[in-house]
């Protein structure tokens, strides 16, 4: 792990190009390829960022200057240029450092993951296991889907093929419709997977996260822990 914090521009071009002008930022270099840029705000969601795999290649202001294709007389105050290129598509992510205020490099190994309570953990693995809950049609693809920021609960697809991220919580709020929103996001920028479907699975949806959600284009179900664990007696149903 990398980090740097870095008075820099930001520009992603591919699919969906954006521009982050000159400011003071952290910005993340992973092992496994990934590059996130942070403020000083906004809760823990990045800036921009480009999603593993992609390589990295860094200009220094001679290397730049010594360019042919390159003029420094339009840019006077950069010293580096990060180039971000994606394996699997053309998307790029540039960074211009123009002042380096502070740096940290630290190997982080191998993390265990998320350790998840009894009751979502078993939720997972209860719906992973009866994915047609979703739908008639639907298909597992893994379990802890693994992304930049963290891993998706479920990755399915729907009878047509389409791809379904779906996040599971015991009791549904908005924190987890905007983490749901984060990893949709991220996995549309993969042309391997887009377009990317959420769905937003509890046993209790609260109302807001609800009108949430749907607002965002997000599926709602309601699970019956239960029902998927083979104890939900029919005949003694009162309704």
């Amino acid at each position: 792990m990398r980090l740097v914090i870095a008075e820099c521009s930001v520009d992603y071009e591919g699919r969906l190009n954006a521009h982050l002008p000159r400011a003071t930022r952290l910005v993340m270099v992973k092992n496994d390829g990934s590059v996130l840029v942070h403020s000083d705000g906004g809760s823990y969601k990045p800036l921009n960022w480009m999603s593993p795999p992609a390589t990295m290649h860094i200009s220094t202001r001679d290397e730049l200057d010594a360019s042919e294709s390159f003029d420094l007389s339009d840019d006077p105050d950069l010293e580096q240029l990060w180039r971000v290129q994606a394996a699997k598509s053309d998307d790029l992510l540039k960074i211009r450092i123009y002042a380096i205020h502070g740096e940290l490099s630290h190997d982080l190994g191998v993390d265990p993951g998320l350790v998840k309570d009894g009751v979502e953990a078993d939720l997972q693995r209860l719906l992973a296991e009866q994915i047609e809950t979703l739908g008639s049609g639907y298909k597992l693809v893994r379990r802890e889907y693994p992304t930049a920021i963290g891993p998706v609960d479920i990755l399915a697809r729907d009878a047509t093929g389409t791809s379904i991220a779906v996040e599971l919580k015991r009791v549904g709020d908005i924190d987890g419709v905007e983490q749901l929103t984060r990893y949709l996001e991220l996995l549309n920028r993969d042309p391997l997977l887009a377009p990317v479907k959420g769905v937003f699975a509890a046993q209790r949806i609260k109302p807001q996260a609800k009108v949430l959600a749907e607002d965002r284009g997000i599926r709602c179900v309601s699970l019956d822990y239960d029902a998927l664990r083979g104890m939900d007696d029919v005949e003694a149903r009162l309704f």
